[in-house]
C-alpha cells in the first residue's frame, strides 16, 4: 500500500512545481518595440522638413518650332524651270551647298550678253589703238583719242556688270542659275519639283534652311493664366516623344497679344537642342514653376503616406525612435508636398520604403 501513496504523492509535488513557475516566467518576458535594422536603415532615405515658398506649377500646351533668328527662306532670283534638286526635305547642308540647278532663259540672255560685251571691248581696244597712232600721227585730235578710251571704258563696265549679276545669281554650266544654302542647316520645307516652272513673280519661297542646335517652343497660355506668368520662370519641356526626358529651361518672352481664334497668349521657351532631339512641329507640354509668397513646411512627397482617406509621415529620430505621424496636405506640386500641420521645420522623415516600416509598425 506504500507504493501507490509515493507515487501519488511525487505527481501532486511535480504539479505544484510546474504551476509556481509559469508565473515567474510570464514576468520575466520583455515587452517587444519596432527597431529599424542597419540593413534596412541604409536603404532608406532620411529627408529634412524645411519651411519654403510653396512652388506652384502651371501647365500649358505648345509645340516645338525654330529658332527664329536661325531660320532663313530661299526664293528664286531667276525665272526659268527646275533641271536638278539636289537635296530632300529633311537633309543637313553646308553653307553655299546647291540646293536646285534651274535652266533659265534670264540667264541665257545674260550670258549672250556678256558675249556681246567682250565683243565691243575688243572693237573698243583697238579703235582706241588706231586713235592713238593718228594722234600720234597728227592726223586726228586729241578728242578722238578721249572718245575712244570711253567707249573701252564703258565695255569694260558693262562686262563687269555682267559678272557681278552672274556672282549674284550663282551662274553654273550654260544657262543654269544655281541654288545654293545661305546658311548651314537643315532643310525644313521644300516646294519645288524637277520639270516645275518657277516664276519672279511668285511669292512662295522654295526652299527654307534652319539651324536646329537650340529650338523653341512656343507654348499657350489662357487668359485666366496670364496673370501667373512671368518672364524668367523655370520650363520644364515635355515631348510625346521623350515622355520619360524633360527638357528644361526659362521663359524668354511673353508674347502680350491674344490670338484671336483661340483666345490665349503665346511663351516662349529657349531650349539648347546639340543632340538634335527636338523636331519641329513636335507637340509639347510645358510645365511653369513659380513661387508664391506663402511659405509652407515642404517634405518629399515621397515620404507622405495615403491611408484610410489620411495622410501620414514617419518622423525619425533614430533607430529606435521612429513614430507615425498624422499630417495635413496644403499642396503638392511635382516631388515636394506643402504640409499645413503635422510636422516642424527640421524635423526629420523616411521618404524611402517608408511603406514597409509603416507596415511594420502598424503590426
Amino acid at each position: 500500500m506504500k507504493q501507490p501513496i509515493l507515487i501519488i504523492g511525487f505527481s501532486l509535488l511535480a504539479a505544484g512545481a510546474w504551476t509556481s513557475c509559469k508565473p515567474s516566467q510570464a514576468e520575466g518576458a520583455e515587452k517587444t518595440t519596432f527597431v529599424l535594422s542597419d540593413t534596412m536603415l541604409k536603404n532608406t532615405r532620411i529627408d529634412t522638413a524645411r519651411m519654403e515658398p510653396v512652388k506652384n506649377e502651371l501647365r500649358l500646351s505648345g509645340k516645338v518650332t525654330p529658332n527664329g533668328g536661325k531660320v532663313l527662306k530661299v526664293y528664286p532670283l531667276v525665272s526659268g524651270y527646275v533641271e536638278d534638286i539636289k537635296v530632300q526635305l529633311g537633309d543637313y547642308v553646308q553653307k553655299g551647298q546647291v540646293l536646285a540647278v534651274i535652266h533659265s532663259a534670264e540667264i541665257a540672255d545674260y550670258e549672250k550678253q556678256l558675249i556681246q560685251a567682250k565683243s565691243d571691248r575688243n572693237v573698243a581696244d583697238k579703235n582706241l589703238k588706231v586713235a592713238e597712232d593718228l594722234y600720234a600721227s597728227r592726223l586726228s585730235t586729241e578728242k578722238d583719242v578721249v572718245n575712244a578710251k570711253g567707249e573701252l571704258q564703258k565695255s569694260d563696265a558693262e562686262i563687269a556688270r555682267l559678272n557681278d549679276l552672274f556672282k549674284i545669281y550663282r551662274k553654273g554650266k550654260g544657262a543654269t542659275y544655281l541654288v545654293t544654302a545661305p546658311i548651314s542647316g537643315y532643310v525644313i520645307e521644300k516646294n519645288i519639283n524637277n520639270n516645275m516652272e518657277i516664276r519672279t513673280d511668285n511669292s512662295s519661297n522654295i526652299f527654307t534652311i534652319s539651324e536646329l542646335d537650340d529650338v523653341w517652343v512656343m507654348a499657350n497660355v489662357f487668359e485666366t493664366d496670364i496673370s501667373r506668368i512671368k518672364e524668367g520662370y523655370d520650363a520644364d519641356v515635355v515631348t510625346v516623344s521623350y515622355p520619360d526626358q524633360p527638357f528644361h529651361g526659362k521663359i524668354d518672352k511673353i508674347y502680350n497679344f491674344l490670338d484671336p481664334t483661340t483666345k490665349t497668349m503665346q511663351v516662349r521657351i529657349r531650349l539648347d537642342n546639340k543632340n538634335m532631339l527636338l523636331k519641329p512641329e513636335m507637340f509639347a507640354t510645358v510645365y511653369v514653376k513659380y513661387e508664391d509668397q506663402d511659405q509652407k513646411i515642404a517634405v518629399p512627397s515621397a515620404a507622405v503616406i495615403f491611408d484610410n482617406s489620411k495622410n501620414y509621415v514617419l518622423v525619425f529620430k533614430d533607430k529606435f525612435n521612429i513614430a507615425v505621424r498624422q499630417v495635413e496636405v496644403a499642396k503638392t506640386s511635382g516631388d515636394i508636398t506643402y504640409l499645413s500641420s503635422g510636422l516642424a521645420a527640421g524635423e526629420k522623415v523616411i521618404s524611402k520604403n517608408q511603406l514597409l516600416i509603416y507596415d511594420a509598425l502598424k503590426d
